[in-house]
C-alpha cells in the first residue's frame, strides 16, 4: 500500500495523468493521489471513469492535439499549482500483420503512442524549465525492446516514445527534471482483454514469444508502484532508464 512517507517529494505535488480513465493509468493516479500528490488525470474516454476511491480531478482532452493539451495544461496549473510530476499512459493497440496494416491504423496509433507523449511532455517541460525541478514517466512497453507478431505498430510506436522521453531526459537534466520510462508486459487491463492469455503466460513458439517467468499477467498496481518510485524522490538520481515490469517475460533482451 502507498505511504506517504515511504514517497517523499510526492506530497502536494501536482501531478498529471495521461490515460487515467482506467487500466494503469486509473492505477497510476489513484497511487500518486494516495501518496499525497494533488492529481489532474486526463482522458479522451466519454463514457465513466474508473473509480479507485482516491480524489483525481478530471479532464476531458486527446492527447493527439497539441492545442487541447497546452491548454489542459493551462487549465490545471490554473487550478491546481505548478505541474511536478507528469505520467504519460495513454495508449492505443492495434494489431495485425505489417502486410495488412492499414494506414490511418498505423498513423493513429503513432497519435496516440508518440504524439502523445512528444505534445505532452513538451508543454509540460516548458513550464517546468523555469522552476528547475520536475519528473517525468512514460509508461511505454516491452514489446519496445522486443519483436512482437502482429503487433509491429504498437512496438515501434512504443520504441519511438521511449526513445524520446530518454532524449527529453538527457536535454532537460541541466535543469533538474528527471525523464524515466517504465514498461510494463502483460498487464490485465481492457486492452489485453483482446489478446490470448494462455500465449502471454506459457509463451508460444509459433511467434517466437516466451512466457512469463513469474507465471502471471502483472496487475495495474505492479506497474503503478514502479511509476511511483520513479516519480519520488526516493529515485532522486535516477534519468533516462527504462524500467521493465513484465515478470521476466523479456529476459531483459
Amino acid at each position: 500500500m502507498i505511504d506517504r512517507q515511504d514517497h517523499p517529494g510526492l506530497p502536494g505535488t501536482v501531478a498529471l495523468v495521461t490515460g487515467a480513465a482506467g487500466g494503469i493509468g486509473a492505477a497510476v493516479a489513484a497511487s500518486l493521489a494516495r501518496a499525497g500528490a494533488l492529481v489532474a488525470g486526463v482522458d479522451v474516454r466519454d463514457g465513466p471513469w474508473e473509480d479507485r476511491g482516491e480524489p483525481v480531478t478530471r479532464h476531458h482532452t486527446d492527447v493527439t492535439d497539441p492545442g487541447q493539451v497546452d491548454a489542459v495544461v493551462g487549465r490545471i496549473e490554473d487550478e491546481l499549482g505548478p505541474i511536478g510530476v507528469l505520467v504519460n499512459v495513454a495508449g492505443v493497440l492495434r494489431t495485425g500483420a505489417v502486410t495488412e496494416t492499414g494506414t490511418d491504423d498505423w498513423a493513429h496509433v503513432f497519435a496516440v503512442n508518440a504524439g502523445g507523449v512528444f505534445h505532452t511532455v513538451r508543454a509540460v517541460a516548458r513550464r517546468m524549465i523555469p522552476r528547475s525541478g520536475g519528473t517525468i514517466v512514460t509508461v511505454a512497453s516491452n514489446a519496445a525492446g522486443v519483436p512482437r507478431v502482429g503487433m509491429a505498430a504498437y512496438a515501434a510506436s512504443k520504441a519511438a516514445a521511449v526513445m524520446f522521453t530518454r532524449c527529453a531526459g538527457l536535454e532537460l537534466a541541466r535543469h533538474g527534471i528527471r525523464c524515466n520510462v517504465v514498461s510494463p508486459g502483460s498487464t490485465d487491463t481492457a486492452m489485453q482483454a483482446g489478446l490470448d492469455p494462455h500465449a502471454a503466460l506459457m509463451g508460444d513458439p509459433s511467434s517466437y514469444r516466451v512466457g512469463i517467468p513469474l507465471g502471471r499477467l502483472a496487475d495495474p498496481q505492479d506497474v503503478a508502484e514502479a511509476v511511483i518510485f520513479l516519480a519520488s524522490d526516493r529515485s532522486r538520481h535516477i534519468t533516462m532508464q527504462d524500467l521493465y515490469v513484465d515478470g521476466g517475460a523479456t529476459l531483459r533482451a
